[in-house]
């Protein structure tokens, strides 16, 4: 119970963190183009959070108790384009506060579409979801309320999630009441759209879900460098001298300890460990009694091995060393071993390789346990096993497959060739089939991680 406990503890940890690192790229890159971001969030989406807003450009940034990653709603990702969509967004302006059941009737459409424009404009920020307790409605509930209304813009019509907007001055506009805005409806909607992902060029939308993975490499590569050049890595020392001694061996059985230098095995010196080894791999298959000499504090003494017959344990740990490499060295081998991630991420598309790099694969399971163990190990296992899933991580999510970045990378390159967006049921379908393919990569390595745990 209690590994289990570890295991859980640490693999949430290390993957919230991870995905939350992740998604920060993704929240950087938005607001550094000025596009609207909502919630950045630590933990999946919950009713039950604790946030804070930032006054100077709205996102909400909060943690939940469903720790399994992270998220951040960059607005105009979500949502159907509507050729009514500017008059649904005019028709709440100028009424404040509005029935869904009203904007079908004026639109002269059923109440599925007008509740899908302002699903819509819900998500790019420009109107917002009134929840009305009387009718037992409640934020967090599966369905949109039956009202909707204007959002608290200040005199220039700028919302709080836009960095220009001056809440201090005259002119603000409160969030139920008419707005009436200069120009027409498809002028104001294009303003809104702009400031949101859907009005990104090419360019900044490939950076925004660019962002996201790198940032994951990155920060492996950071804790990589910061591992092997300042908190250093242990490294075998080929001496006879003994690192450790396993509890209830043959070796600790004879007297020897950590630090003890074992000088010979049945009159074989033994000036290193590779000599340990070699004389041992003659004397444990014979299961006969044999004699080895060990010095300690300057002081030579002997034992006598008593073996119960034929073994291949005898107990002894081989001695490490602290090594700290250069910085030059240091950023070398993160590079080469981001390399090496790489290959091994691309091999998935290859039929050829997807048994051999399923089989090496580690799901949640396995992860989790991984880092229960590198936590017992101590710090800088813990740190180069966390570069290891955030480099896994950012290429992963290089993959051109959607959902993941790189395949809504492939979907933006094929909607810029043929000079349009493609419809949401295409994108839907092609996002249904990525997600079914990584469904079942995942139950086949989780399946991989049971096998193994059951196995010991």
């Amino acid at each position: 119970m209690t590994g289990a406990l570890s295991a859980i503890f640490w693999g949430l940890l290390i993957l919230s963190v991870l995905v939350f690192i992740h998604e920060g790229g993704h929240f950087l890159a938005a607001r550094a183009f000025g596009k609207r971001v909502t919630e950045f969030f630590l933990g999946m989406p919950s009713r039950a959070q604790i946030s804070w807003q930032n006054p100077n450009f709205g996102t909400r940034f909060g943690v939940t108790p469903l720790l399994l990653g992270g998220y951040t709603r960059i607005c105009g990702m979500e949502g159907n384009p509507d050729e009514l969509l500017a008059d649904c967004l005019a028709i709440v302006m100028q009424e404040g506060t509005v029935e869904a059941a009203e904007v079908a009737r004026r639109l002269q459409v059923d109440e599925d579409r007008a509740y899908a424009m302002l699903a819509t404009l819900s998500d790019w920020a420009s109107v917002q979801p009134v929840y009305d307790a009387e009718r037992g409605e409640q934020e967090g509930q599966a369905e949109w309320p039956s009202q909707f209304s204007t959002v608290r813009r200040d005199a220039q019509l700028l919302t709080i999630y836009d960095s220009e907007h001056d809440f201090a001055g005259d002119g603000v506009l409160e969030a139920g009441s008419p707005q009436p805005f200069a120009g027409s409806a498809s002028e104001f909607l294009a303003q809104e759209r702009s400031r949101t992902y859907l009005g990104a060029s090419f360019p900044q939308r490939i950076v925004m879900l660019l962002a996201g993975p790198l940032v994951n490499i990155l920060f492996s590569m950071l804790l990589i460098v910061f591992s092997l050049s300042v908190v250093g890595v242990d490294v075998v020392v080929d001496t006879n001298v003994l690192g450790d001694v396993t509890q209830g061996s043959f070796a600790e059985a004879a007297g020897l300890g950590p630090g003890d230098a074992l000088v010979a095995i049945n009159g074989v010196e033994t000036p290193d460990f590779t000599a340990i080894r070699e004389q041992l791999d003659v004397v444990l298959p014979a299961g006969e009694d044999f004699e080895i000499s060990y010095e300690r504090d300057g002081k030579t003494s002997t034992a006598i091995v008593d073996l119960d017959g034929p073994t291949e344990m005898f107990g002894v740990v081989c001695g490490t060393e602290r090594m700290h490499l250069g910085p030059v060295e240091a950023v070398s081998y993160s590079v080469e071993y981001a390399r090496q991630v790489l290959a091994f991420a691309a091999s998935i598309l290859n039929p050829a390789q997807i048994k051999n790099t399923l089989d090496a694969s580690s799901s949640v399971v396995g992860i989790s346990r991984m880092a229960s163990e590198a936590a017992a190990s101590g710090f800088a296992t813990l740190m180069m096993l966390a570069a290891s899933v955030s480099m896994s991580l950012g290429f992963m999510n290089l993959l051109p497959i959607p959902p993941l970045d790189g395949g809504k990378i492939v979907i933006e390159v094929i909607q810029l060739a043929l000079g349009r967006d493609l419809s949401t049921r295409v994108q839907t379908a092609i996002s249904y089939i990525g997600l079914a393919f990584f469904m079942l990569i995942f139950v086949y390595v989780l399946r991989q991680d049971i096998l193994r745990i059951l196995a010991g």
